[in-house]
């Protein structure tokens, strides 16, 4: 085990959001926006923007970096470029505080409707729906996610209702 492997969790989140250069076994090294650090085996992605606002993602597996060094502090404005990756393409159509609007807006009517919801993640902008269902952005019924079928289809049949509604 590394150097690198040996790290916490929180000692790899201080390396989200900057410009690093990896440098991994067999000489190879690698330079990119650290997107994540997998908490079980190590290994970072890394992002890189090219030219037609197309990126490059690529993977360092944990077992192979040897060191990695900030080259760079990203700014509020690339914290906001890196988030948006692998945003489903819907919700990119929505401001932050759209989407925040269309959230409590959705909790409200499940509670309305006496459909016990609550909020998780790091940020709150996941909906959870009793324990068994969430909701990402931009909470319509595409982005609902349970393992039970029958609450998922009865909670996406309720949200299309609710959109409909709405329009």
């Amino acid at each position: 085990m590394n150097d690198w492997q040996r790290k916490s969790p929180l000692d790899w989140e201080t390396y989200v959001n900057k410009m690093v250069k990896v440098a991994a076994i067999e000489k190879h090294e690698y330079e990119g926006w650290v997107l994540t650090v997998d908490p079980v085996s190590a290994s970072i992605v890394l992002a890189t923007f090219l030219e037609n606002e197309k990126v490059s993602i690529s993977v360092v597996l944990g077992h192979a970096v040897q060191e990695v060094e900030i080259l760079k502090e990203g700014d509020d404005e690339m914290k906001q470029r890196l988030s948006c990756i692998f945003a489903p393409e819907e919700s990119k159509a929505y401001s932050p505080e759209e989407l925040e609007k269309r959230k409590n807006n959705l909790k409200t009517w499940l509670e309305t409707n006496h459909i016990p919801v609550t909020e998780q993640g790091e940020s709150g902008r996941t909906l959870c729906v009793a324990g068994v269902l969430t909701i990402d952005a931009p909470y319509g019924p595409e982005e609902c996610s349970s393992s039970n079928e029958i609450i998922l289809s009865r909670v996406q049949g309720l949200i299309q209702g609710y959109l409909e509604k709405q329009q």
